[in-house]
C-alpha cells in the first residue's frame, strides 16, 4: 500500500512539473538555428559550421533556416514567439542590440522577449573596394570620393544593420558623399563588386578577406584598431581617421522564459564548438 502511494505521488509530481521532464530530455527531437538574414553571408555561413558540430554532439538533427527581412527583425521576431523550450535558437549581430535605436517600433523588446545564450565571436569589419575602384587603401578613397561627390556608391545587406551604420559613420567621420545600394547579402554584394557595379562595402573580415587575398578586390581598411594577421590590410585609424575603432558581435538567443538548465546546455555545446 506505501509502494502505491509513493508511486502514486511520484506521478502526480511529474505530471505537475512538466518543465522538469522537458529540461532532463533535450534535445529529443530537432533543432532549429533561425539565421535572421538572407543565406550566402557570415552569419549563414557561421551557422551552418555549428549546426553540422551540433548535430554530431546532440545526436538530433540541427537545421539552419534563414528568415530575411528587415535588418533581421523579421527573423528575431520569429523566434520571439516560439515556444520556450530551446528547440529554436537565434543566431544574431549585434544589430540585435542596435535595433531598438534604429526602428521607431519593433514587433518584440530584444530584451524582455530573448534571453541570451552566448557570444560567439567578436568580430573585425572590412572596407573593400571593387577592382575597378581606382583608389587602393581608404586614405585613397576618402580623397577619390570628394574629388567625385555622390558619384560612388556602396553596398549595404541592410538597412540599420551594423555594416550599413559602420559605412554611415565612416562617410560622416570622413565627410564623403557616398550612395547606398540595398542588396539582400554579403554574398549579393560581392558578385555585384566583382561585375564593377558596386565600388565598396563593409563586410564582415571572414567574407572579405580571401577576395582581397586573391586580388578580387582591394582591402581599403579594417575599422578596428587591431590589425588582421593573415592580412596586409591597415587599419582606418592609422589612415587618417586615427580615433576610429568599431567591430561586431555575433551571438545565441533563446526565447525568454526557456529553463536555465537548457540555456545552460546550449551554452556549453556551442562553446564546445569553437573552442
Amino acid at each position: 500500500m506505501l509502494f502505491r502511494s509513493l508511486a502514486l505521488a511520484l506521478a502526480i509530481c511529474a505530471l505537475a512539473h512538466p518543465h522538469a521532464r522537458a529540461q532532463q530530455a533535450w534535445p529529443n527531437r530537432a533543432v532549429k538555428i533561425l539565421v535572421p538574414f538572407a543565406p550566402g553571408g557570415a552569419i549563414d555561413v557561421m551557422a551552418r559550421l555549428l549546426s553540422a558540430r551540433l548535430q554530431d554532439n546532440l545526436k538530433v538533427p540541427v537545421i539552419v533556416e534563414n528568415r530575411g527581412g528587415v535588418g533581421g527583425v523579421l527573423g528575431s521576431d520569429y523566434v520571439a514567439k516560439q515556444p520556450a523550450d530551446g528547440y529554436t535558437i537565434l543566431f544574431n549581430t549585434n544589430g540585435h542590440a542596435i535595433a531598438p535605436a534604429t526602428f521607431k517600433s519593433l514587433p518584440f523588446d530584444p530584451f524582455r522577449d530573448f534571453t541570451p545564450v552566448t557570444q560567439l565571436f567578436s568580430t573585425n569589419l572590412l572596407v573593400v573596394g571593387g577592382h575597378k575602384l581606382p583608389a587602393k587603401n581608404f586614405r585613397e578613397f576618402v580623397a577619390l570620393a570628394k574629388s567625385k561627390p555622390g558619384a560612388l556608391n556602396y553596398g549595404s545587406s541592410g538597412v540599420g544593420n551594423p555594416l550599413h551604420l559602420t559605412m554611415e559613420l565612416l562617410k560622416l567621420k570622413a565627410g564623403m558623399d557616398v550612395q547606398m545600394v540595398p542588396f539582400r547579402s554579403d554574398g549579393d554584394i560581392l558578385n555585384a563588386m566583382a561585375a564593377g557595379t558596386v565600388d565598396v562595402a563593409v563586410v564582415p573580415l571572414v567574407t572579405g578577406k580571401e577576395h582581397v587575398k586573391s586580388g578580387e578586390l582591394h582591402g581599403l581598411g579594417l575599422t578596428a584598431k587591431r590589425r588582421a594577421p593573415d592580412l596586409d590590410v591597415a587599419p582606418i585609424a592609422e589612415q587618417g581617421l586615427p580615433d576610429f575603432d568599431t567591430g561586431g558581435w555575433q551571438a545565441l538567443f533563446v526565447a525568454a522564459g526557456t529553463p536555465m538548465e537548457i540555456v545552460r546546455r546550449i551554452r556549453e555545446e556551442a562553446i564546445k564548438v569553437f573552442e
